[in-house]
């Protein structure tokens, strides 16, 4: 069996990122490499290094989410080399967070890596955060100044 293309394994990536949004973090662990420089830095806080803690981020994150529906990525851009890929996306999703009485959706701006490791492409990095409205120089430095 041939290994996939990149093409290939975003799709994949993008049937595994809802599973997290309806408690399920397993398909997304599939994907990540099991080196120890991948990492993880969620909406949830902080940056996970090593396979045992990008792990222990993962479950984290899929027990504050319930109820969870994508909506759509949209990619913003993507580029792929010899071994090294990555994607910027837009994600939309429903959910229902820990505490909320009902589902909210949500868009988060993401930054995935992806490396070949043996042929495949795994996923070494993921940085996702709240998508921000635009503002404006001024309001960025009086928060920077908090």
């Amino acid at each position: 069996m041939l290994a996939p293309s990149f093409t290939e394994e975003v799709d994949r990536y993008h049937l595994a990122v809802p599973e997290i949004t309806r408690g399920n973090p397993g398909p997304v662990k599939e994907l990540y490499s099991r080196l120890d420089d991948v990492t993880l830095a969620n909406p949830f806080g902080g940056i996970a290094r090593g396979w045992a803690q990008v792990e222990a981020r993962l479950d984290q994150a899929s027990r504050h989410y319930h109820e969870g529906e994508m909506l759509g990525f949209d990619t913003v851009t993507s580029y792929t080399a010899r071994d090294t890929a990555y994607l910027v996306e837009t994600e939309h999703f429903r959910a229902r967070l820990d505490g909320a009485a009902a589902p909210e959706e949500f868009a988060l701006r993401v930054t995935s890596i992806f490396r070949r490791e043996e042929g495949y492409w795994k996923l070494v990095h993921r940085h996702a955060d709240p998508a921000a409205q635009p503002q404006s120089r001024r309001s960025l430095a009086a928060a920077a100044a908090v």
